[in-house]
């Protein structure tokens, strides 16, 4: 299968980093961001909300999702409540459970009903975006995010729950399926096949997208010349 020219599935920028999201805000191709609290400690981020303020002045018009990092649930509310007044173009992580397996979903339909964007994330099976359309249904917007790299991850194609969860969408325009944590440019490409709306993509996979289209006996040259320069590089002997 060829990579495709026009995509429509949405590319969100996905990573920690205020001059990396600089940069793609210039990129025709990404269309919103994410982050979450794993990939900002790698960042080295020590304080939250200036990042995030950092975020929203540099991404002031695309939506940005932001997670929360409490683990009781009144105190995830609060945390969203907070963080939903920094912009109007952010959305809130929420995960489907805290770290007790105990659901979100009551949590849920409460940032609903106030009028929160929520972004239901960590998810990896049809069943747990089932339970959150039935806490979501009546949000004015919402995502739900499907980890289809870490479907991948144990052996499993998320190809069909990933196309499972789009058939639950069709009666709900306003919420979106994003489809999380790929672990390959070809990702884009599976998901832009079943018509997946949103993908995050990392800053690294995002410059791969350069080579959608490449010349296969190009590329092959290429790896011959790179194995050849780099054991002429090391001065390797026999």
């Amino acid at each position: 299968m060829d990579a495709p020219l026009n995509l429509t599935v949405k590319i969100f920028a996905d990573g920690a980093d205020i001059a990396e999201m600089k940069q793609q805000r210039e990129n025709p191709l990404v269309k919103g961001f994410t982050t979450n609290p794993t990939l900002m400690r790698k960042s080295g981020i020590a304080d939250y909300e200036a990042f995030a303020r950092d975020a929203l002045q540099a991404i002031p018009d695309l939506p940005l999702s932001f997670e929360v990092f409490a683990d009781e649930f009144d105190e995830m509310e609060r945390q969203a409540l907070k963080i939903r007044d920094w912009g109007n173009n952010v959305y809130i992580k929420i995960p489907i459970t805290n770290t007790s397996g105990e659901s979100a979903a009551p949590l849920l339909q409460r940032l609903s009903e106030q009028g929160v964007k929520v972004n239901v994330t960590a998810m990896t099976t049809a069943a747990q975006v089932e339970l959150a359309l039935g806490a979501i249904s009546n949000a004015t917007a919402a995502y739900v995010s499907v980890f289809a790299g870490r479907i991948a991850d144990t052996g499993r194609d998320p190809v069909p729950v990933m196309s499972d969860v789009m058939g639950m969408l069709r009666d709900t325009p306003q919420i979106e399926l994003i489809w999380a944590s790929p672990r390959e440019v070809y990702d884009i490409v599976r998901a832009n096949g079943i018509g997946c709306h949103i993908i995050t993509v990392t800053y690294d996979l995002l410059r791969k997208m350069a080579l959608f289209g490449k010349d296969l006996d190009e590329f092959s040259l290429e790896t011959v010349k790179m194995f050849y320069d780099d054991a002429s590089s090391a001065g390797y002997r026999l």
